[in-house]
Order: structure tokens, then sequence, then C-alpha cells
């Protein structure tokens, strides 16, 4: 923030909910208030708005860089004044960012591209800012850094860290190679990125025979209609049905359709996803790989996981590498038997003899197989949760556990680039989409907003794929005589939407992800660490997933299922026989569940681990050969999962050298959940207690510590085997 004044004017904003909307904003990205005027934030602002604020952030650091060796340094005019530095960048490159997600239309991502290397260089010119590091050494040796303690000392050892890791102890010509690699990887991870939307939207499948769509439910085919409806194919008397790649309209037909070629033919598009053609990420992958190795090596490191993980829970690839295998080891022998059983079922069943699958027939026989054993279907389950009841039971759960309760804002859509002919009324929300929604967070002790958030639920072609968290803005408690600053985030996902006959009904497994993508956003909002950048979800990659993964505990518990899970035409919960059947048929095929995850950051820990010994490789036969004993014997090989496979690709690090931090974190949840279970489930002492000691202390303290303040012990791994089922 720019001082007192403007502070004072931002938390004014959030509190009385006066509107930008109808007021002139010179700049719009720049404009700190809430509620937000998406509207106003078009292509044509974008690159000034940067430019003004990278101008500002560069002004900043250069007053910080003056210093003349000799006028006393202190924690506020040198720690906080570099957080500070870069506040007004950040906040409004995540607004850019955020509409890139959500609106990504060619104007925007024209100029995203355009400034994205300038962002990109900025950021990476900051840690190799020679008087700027030798500012920060000094200060390091005077005697109120030496005294420092708690969050203090944790942002200067993780500031002096960072710097290291980011290049500050370079030669200039080291230096001058560092930022060009920096500014080339986001160049092409963002290419890799457009290229999975753009493939993904690119393909589409009409089915004008409705018996080819044989076996899949009401739901999936309502979705298919309403895809197809979305591009004026069809009518109510002569319907067509298209199938895209978006989750809900592909995964159901792998799931569920009788047609065997209905299924290789939505398989083969979906598995091949920019392998070959016009979007091709074949070569960026090696590209990528290549600069990540060569970031590494010019700052003395082995490896990119050596890089990445220094200052994470792992340490080191090896490390990481370690832990994946052990669990595969432990895993292996229930793996087995899994896919041995799903063979005999289908032998049994079709009068055949045992073999190995196709990869387009595991899903639909897997489900079979599990209607069968169980007598469960999941479908079975989507009346009792629709969208708007799922979310209500979670904030409601949440009020209980946490102490907080959640206030649905009024909201308003604008179309982008109109002028509204008056301002929208006081305490009205603007969004960037009419199925946007806006909440509050309050504390229910304090009555404080503690922050804000968006929802976006459902699939558009504008949108990216998956499902995520966003933090917008980072607040901070009151100090002196200063106010609460509220934060602001975001939860969105590509869940299935409503159709002209009924709500959108959520399947289980998507409950879950809202229950995950809830974790992350409380972990921000309930942030109260009093330095911004060591707040909420700024932790380590292997402990950012402990809130998220541990709110999906909540959705396998009778006691918080019925908080949410209500029939949305009867208002019933779910009967006990199904609860029942739900709850038998959790763990089946769970150790192929957990063998796909291992896979998955085994085959990135290779990638970046043994780079030197991999590259160039054919991407199809190399995965193959790598996850040899982590993949299900199949008939066909599948193609290669990098070529789409955004975690890791999609940013110049993101989950990179660490996409095994999901069971990193699910071994943490997995423990620490069984307090919660010893408890009753839902109770408000225990809840409140990891509130106190790791939402709300984002990254004040090294998380190893956070988990022992937690639990009183380090975290056990039997806790997640015995959980799936694979340990008594």
């Amino acid at each position: 923030m720019d001082g007192v004044s403007t502070l004072e004017l931002s938390l004014a904003s959030l509190r009385t909910g006066r509107f930008n909307s109808g007021m002139s904003a010179p700049h719009p990205f720049l404009d700190d208030r809430f509620p937000i005027a998406w509207s106003r934030l078009q292509p044509s602002a974008l690159g000034p708005d940067i430019s003004l604020a990278l101008d500002e952030a560069q002004g900043r650091l250069d007053s910080l860089a003056e210093w003349d060796g000799i006028s006393p340094l202190t924690f506020e005019n040198t720690l906080i004044a570099l957080d500070q530095s870069t506040e007004k960048l950040t906040d409004a490159w995540g607004l850019v960012e955020l509409l890139q997600s959500v609106r990504d239309q060619p104007a925007h991502r024209a100029a995203f591209n355009d400034m994205l290397p300038k962002v990109t260089e900025f950021y990476a010119r900051i840690p190799l800012n020679e008087t700027l590091w030798r500012r920060l050494n000094a200060y390091a040796e005077t005697p109120e850094a030496r005294q420092l303690s708690g969050a203090r000392k944790r942002l200067l050892d993780e500031t002096i860290a960072q710097f290291q890791l980011s290049g500050a102890d370079l030669s200039p010509e080291k230096k001058q190679r560092f930022e060009a690699v920096q500014a080339e990887l986001a160049s092409l991870t963002q290419k890799y990125s457009e290229n999975v939307l753009d493939a993904t939207n690119a393909w589409d499948l009409i089915i004008e025979d409705p018996a080819r769509l044989a076996g899949l439910p009401a739901s999936a085919l309502a979705v298919l209609r309403k895809e197809a409806v979305a591009k004026g194919l069809g009518s109510d008397g002569n319907p067509v049905w298209r199938i895209t790649l978006k989750q809900p309209a592909f995964f159901p037909v792998l799931e569920y359709a009788e047609d065997d070629d209905l299924r290789r033919e939505v398989w083969e598009a979906s598995s091949s996803l920019c392998r070959g053609g016009e979007f091709d990420n074949s070569g960026l992958v090696w590209q990528i790989l290549a600069l990540r190795k060569e970031k590494a090596a010019l700052l003395g490191k082995a490896d990119f996981a050596e890089l990445v993980l220094e200052r994470r829970m792992a340490r080191d690839g090896k490390a990481a590498l370690k832990f994946v295998g052990d669990l595969r080891d432990r895993t292996a022998e229930a793996f087995a038997r899994e896919n041995k059983e799903l063979e005999d079922y289908r032998a049994q069943v079709t009068g055949t003899v045992p073999e190995p699958f196709q990869p387009w027939q595991v899903s639909y026989w897997a489900e079979k197989r599990r209607r069968a054993e169980f007598d469960f279907d999941e479908e079975d389950l989507r009346p009792y949760f629709p969208v708007d009841g799922v979310l209500a039971g979670l904030f409601q759960l949440a009020e209980q556990l946490f102490r907080e309760r959640v206030v649905v804002r009024t909201t308003a859509f604008i179309e982008p680039g109109t002028e509204p002919e008056k301002p929208l009324p006081e305490g009205v929300v603007e969004v960037w989409h009419p199925e946007v929604k806006c909440y509050d967070l309050i504390d229910q002790v304090t009555e404080e907003l503690l922050g804000s958030f968006f929802t976006d639920w459902h699939p558009r072609e504008s949108m990216r794929g998956g499902a995520w968290m966003s933090r917008l803005r980072t607040g901070s408690p009151p100090w002196e005589n200063h106010p609460r600053e509220p934060h602001l985030g975001l939860i969105a996902g590509n869940m299935t939407p409503a159709t002209a006959n009924r709500p959108a009904l959520l399947s289980h497994s998507e409950v879950e992800t809202v229950f995950h993508e809830f974790g992350h956003l409380i972990h921000h909002l309930l942030g109260d660490v009093d330095i911004k950048s060591l707040n909420g979800i700024a932790v380590v990659w292997d402990f950012v997933e402990l809130p998220s993964q541990i709110m999906e505990n909540f959705c396998w518990s009778r006691k918080s299922l019925d908080l949410f899970a209500r029939h949305y035409k009867t208002g019933e919960v779910i009967p006990e026989e199904l609860f029942h059947k739900l709850i038998a048929a959790r763990n089946y095929r769970a150790a192929s569940a957990q063998m796909r995850q291992l896979s998955f950051g085994k085959l990135d820990l290779e990638l970046h681990v043994n780079f030197d010994r991999w590259k160039g490789r054919d991407l199809d036969e190399l995965g193959t050969e790598l996850l040899e004993g982590y993949l299900m014997p199949l008939k066909t090989r599948p193609p290669s999962m990098t070529r789409r496979f955004t975690h890791l690709f999609a940013d110049p690090t993101g989950y990179a050298a660490g996409y095994y931090s999901y069971k990193w974190a699910e071994v943490l949840d997995a423990d620490a959940f069984t307090r919660f279970e010893a408890a009753g489930v839902i109770c408000p002492e225990v809840g409140s207690e990891f509130r106190a000691k790791v939402l709300s202390r984002g990254n004040a303290d090294d998380p190893a510590n956070l988990f022992r303040d937690f639990m009183g012990r380090d975290p056990d791994l039997n806790a997640l085997l015995i959980r799936n089922g694979l340990l008594s």
C-alpha cells in the first residue's frame, strides 16, 4: 500500500461495501478498493497499468538499494520495506492472471503475453541487485537482527535463503544468464498452458444416435446435451449430444458408456492431448526441463529438485524419491491383487479368460464391478449434492469447527467494457461472470471481517481446466492504530453444471474437490501473521496441501455429511443403506488410486532429478520405462501424460519436482485427522486448535514445528495406509 490514507480507504471500502462500478478509475488494475470493478479490467488497460506498477516498484527498490552503508538499518526499513515494495504490482498481476484463468480472450491473452516477460524479468532481477543484497546482509549482522525471534526471525531467514536460491551470489555474467532463463521459462510454460487449453477446446465429438450413449446416467447425458446447445446444435425435437474434453463431459463416457468404440475414441483424444499437431507440447517439455536444469546448475545445484526442495520438508530429490518408492513398495501387493481381481471379474462376466485390459476399458469395468460388488453407484448420490447445498453445509461445518461464519454477498455482472447506467447499489459486489458468487468470512468472536472470496464452479471455454484456489490479496491482523486488513481469495473448478431440468448436482468426488479447495481458501483467509509475505498459503508446497486434504475427510463422516448432503427435492439426508454402501466402497481399488498418484510423483522426480540421463528420449517410451511397476499392465501403452501435465509445466516452477507433495501431505492429513475422529469429528475445540496452530500461522515457523505443535509428535506414515485399507 502507498501509505495510511490508501490503506484506510481500502479498509473503508471493505467495510462499507462502497463500489468501484460507476466510478472513474484511471488505472483499474491498480485500484486496490473492494469490491473490484471487473468490467473495467480491460486488455487496453493491462499494459499501461502493469507498466506503471513496475515503475513504482522499481522506484521503491532503487530507494532501498541506495543505502549509503552508514544509515541505521532496521527490520521495518529493510525487510518490511522490501516486502511492501512489490505489493501493488503483485496484487495487480494477480488480477491479470486470474482473468487469464477464468476469462481467457484473444485480446487479454495478447496483452498478458506482452507483459509476462517484463514482469518475470522484474521479479528475477530483485535478488540479483547487488546493493540490495549488500543491504540485507548488512542488516543480518546488526544486533537487532541477531535478537529477532518468531515470525520476524523467520522472515529474515526466508528472505536471505530466497535471495541465495535466486542467484544473489552469482557473478554478473551468470546473473544475466539467470535472468534470461527465468524469462524464457515464463514464456515457454505460458505457451504450454495455452496449448493445453486450446487443444482441449479444439476437439469435440457430436453424437446423433442416442444408442451410442447407452449406459450413461441422466446427469452425464444432460451435460453432453448442454455442451451441444452451447454451440447451437440440435433441438428439443431433434437432440444431439456433444462430447468435449472438459472433465464433466468426457470422464462419464469412459466410466459408463457401453459402446467400446466410443470409449476408445474419447480416450484416444483425451490421452493424446498436445501430442502432435498444432498444439504439440513434446518439444516444450524438453525445453522447459533443460532450462530448469540450467537454472539449478547456475546456482551450484546438481539438479532442479535439489534447488526446489532445499527449503521444503523433503529437503532433496533423493529423499522425495525414497518416500515415493517406499509407499510404492507398501502398495505393490495390493495393487497387483486389485488388477487381477478386475481382470477375473471381466472374464467371469463375459465368459472369457482373464487378460490385460485396453486403457479405455479400465474405468468402465472398474465402475461396473464396484456397482456389482457393493451394489453402489456414485450417481445415486448426486441428488444429495446440489452445489448450493454443498456450499451451505460446508460453510456451516467451517463455522462449527473454526469459529467463523460465512455471509453471502449480493452480486451483479456487468458486461466487460460497458458503462452501467448508474452505480451499483451499496453493498452489491461486481463479478466477472453471472455464475460467480461472493462471500464474506466473519470472525464469530470479534465480529471482524477476516476476508472475502469468490466462487466460480462450472466449465466454459474461456476457463482453464481443473480446480484451484487463488490468492487475490493478502491482508494483515490489527496492528498499533490500524484495523485488520482483510484477505481476498477465489476458489474455482470445472464441476458438473446445472441443466434445463435440475440444478448442478455434484458427484461425491466433486464434493471432495470443493472441500479441498475450500481448505486452501481458509488457510489464506484465516492467516493471522502480521507479516504479509508469511501469511496464509505462503508455505512450502509439501505442507500447503495439509489444510486442503484434511477438509476432504469430512466428506466421509455421517455427522458432517448430514450438514450438507440433502436431497435437492425432498431435503432428506442420505439414507443409511446408501451411506453404508459409500463407506464400504471407499477403499475400492485404493491401491490403484494411490499407485496412480505415486506414478505422477515418480515421473516428475525422475525428469527433474535425472534429466541428463533421460533428455531427448521419446516421451512415451520413457514414461513406460520409468513407471515400470507403477502402472497397470495394459494391451496398449498409453501416451505419456507429460504433454498435458499442467501441474508440472504450466508454470516456471509450480509442482515441478514437487508433485510427490500430494502424497506427502496426505500422510500428514490422515494422521492429523485422527485427532478430529477421536473427538467426534466435528469438534470446535480441535478445530480451533487447528486454526490457531496451523491455519493462522502461515509460514511463521517451520512446517514440521507446526505439525508437531498440533499433534504433539512427528507424522506417522501408517495413518495413510490404515485409512486406505492397505494396513490393518
